[in-house]
């Protein structure tokens, strides 16, 4: 083949779709904006529509056990009832999450009030007026230590009430039982039965306690058999899938395990890090296949941004597709 050929077979394979210019109507839904946004040609917009078809299908097709992996920060916000949402509805086998998820889940869970703040207040004023900020939301004192350092001492004095030595993931479940609140991801776990695994489960308020509570009675914690929950899912799945919204423990832990079945099949990462540092945060899906934690024929895509303002973007076209592929 002369170089002729090859540069228009070259042309042709990368210039398959034409963008596609869209206008915003009133009656428009969200599942429309968001089918625009990928036909769209710029520049997250393609990404947040490939990330729901990446979703919807993993969500589908069979034999595949789903990840949901979460950092704290978004169960501050109003996001957390999608995070419930998606576990209820059937998407999570597994949570993978971090210690403040579960201090925001349980203090707002049981009655402490979140507020939308602002990101420029003074530290030190909200600090003598006795105001927590987590970027641009307030917590007032009230809310918080106090508020999760009593149901933790509630929900040990019933465990040890029928043993002494928990997992976390045994621990967790009952704690969703504690909670009566809907938008509770722990809550939606616990009726699901769905495993809620914390690998830095000391690193927060929730652990904090757990220590202390364990000075105080014979309340023991076995962190390694949660280990043997992911292992059970792990291995006995035929494929992998995983929604990573953030970084750090909670990325790490997810996509750790899956090398141990030759990497995930479907990843979709949220992110605001870049990979440039380093950071296992900012880390790409490609760099995850050299370490086998993606397989290289895996269906994956990043997307940078506030999880706030994409996860619902991403999210509601993935249920659109989902329920018109059932009709």
């Amino acid at each position: 083949m002369d170089s002729s050929n090859l540069v228009n077979r070259a042309r042709a394979e990368l210039l398959l779709e034409v963008v596609e210019d869209y206008f915003i109507e009133p009656s428009m839904t969200v599942c429309k904006l968001v089918e625009n946004m990928g036909n769209s040609g710029g520049f997250m917009a393609t990404h947040v529509s490939l990330a729901s078809e990446i979703i919807a299908e993993m969500w589908r097709a069979k034999g595949v056990k789903r990840v949901l992996s979460f950092t704290g920060n978004i169960v501050s916000t109003g996001l957390r009832g999608v995070i419930a949402q998606l576990i209820r509805e059937g998407f999570a086998n597994i949570v993978i999450t971090t210690c403040g998820a579960i201090d925001h889940d349980i203090a707002r869970g049981v009655g402490g009030k979140y507020y939308n703040g602002k990101f420029d207040v003074d530290d030190v004023f909200l600090r003598d007026i006795h105001i927590h900020r987590l970027g641009n939301v307030f917590i007032p004192i009230e809310s918080y230590g106090a508020v999760i350092e009593g149901f933790v001492k509630k929900l040990i004095n019933e465990a040890v009430r029928v043993k002494r030595e928990w997992s976390s993931v045994e621990l967790l479940k009952l704690a969703g039982s504690l909670i009566n609140d809907r938008a509770s991801f722990l809550r939606s776990a616990y009726e699901r039965n769905v495993p809620v695994v914390v690998p830095g489960i000391v690193d927060g308020a929730f652990g904090f306690h757990l220590f202390i509570q364990s000075q105080l009675t014979k309340f023991k914690l076995d962190v390694l058999e949660d280990e043997k929950v992911l292992a059970d899912i792990v291995f006995g799945a035929e494929k992998l899938g995983a929604l990573i919204i953030g970084g750090g423990i909670s990325k790490h832990h997810t996509i750790w395990w899956a090398q141990f079945k030759d990497g995930l099949d479907y990843s979709v990462y949220i992110t605001t890090a870049v990979e440039y540092d380093g950071s296992l945060s900012g880390a790409q899906p490609r760099e995850a296949i050299s370490w086998n934690k993606i397989k290289p024929s895996a269906r994956s895509i990043v997307v940078y941004g506030d999880a706030t303002v994409v996860l619902p973007l991403i999210i509601a076209k993935a249920i659109c597709d989902l329920h018109n592929s059932r009709h």
